[in-house]
């Protein structure tokens, strides 16, 4: 999405056009709840991270704030505070939905255990990423997750590229450590923060 496109947006969307807030919703609804979906492994919190997001949006854009420009990076904010605030609160518990309950007990043995190790790793991965800062999560779901380039991510974080680099880096090194147990040794790998 180009930066015109979002000016030309935010023209109407701040004096609270309902078709341009729709389409706000529509363009930027799918990408929060799956970065919110990937932090917090609920559908649950999903949905109501992408209500509050938007939510708290409306609230500023009628008391007359909100974003002058890189209105995607002004929403991937909110909620990326709102998931920070989730994590403050308690450590998210992932349990298996009701279709993922039907779907295990139809599966056979060899599947329940794939199913089940898939899961493990995934609340494994969560908790990783839980344990870091809530920058170096935010730019590793951004990056590795969303796809984001680092410009994008500099913007929504408000750092410039470099510091979003080094960030980026730290963050690779300590997860690696959280998930294999053992201190990584610095090593730039130059092709992962480009």
């Amino acid at each position: 999405m180009n930066d015109t496109n979002d000016t030309e947006l935010l023209g109407k969307v701040c004096s609270l056009d309902p078709v341009a807030i729709t389409e706000v919703y529509d363009r930027y609804s799918p990408g929060i709840y799956r970065y919110a979906m990937r932090l917090t492994g609920s559908t649950e919190n999903a949905e109501d991270c992408v209500a509050e997001t938007f939510s708290r949006f409306l609230t500023a854009l009628s008391n007359g704030r909100g974003p002058t420009k890189f209105l995607q990076a002004y929403l991937y904010r909110i909620a990326h505070n709102w998931i920070t605030d989730l994590y403050r609160r308690s450590l998210p518990v992932v349990e298996l939905d009701e279709q993922e309950q039907e779907m295990i007990t139809g599966e056979s043995d060899n599947q329940l255990v794939h199913s089940i190790e898939l899961k493990s790793q995934q609340q494994r991965v969560r908790w990783a990423l839980a344990q870091l800062k809530a920058e170096q999560r935010q730019v590793i779901v951004l990056r590795y997750l969303e796809e984001w380039e680092i410009d994008q991510i500099a913007q929504a974080i408000k750092k410039p590229v470099g510091a979003v680099r080094a960030l980026l880096h730290r963050a690779v090194v300590k997860l690696r450590e959280l998930l294999h147990g053992e201190k990584v040794e610095y090593e730039y790998e130059r092709k992962l923060f480009i």
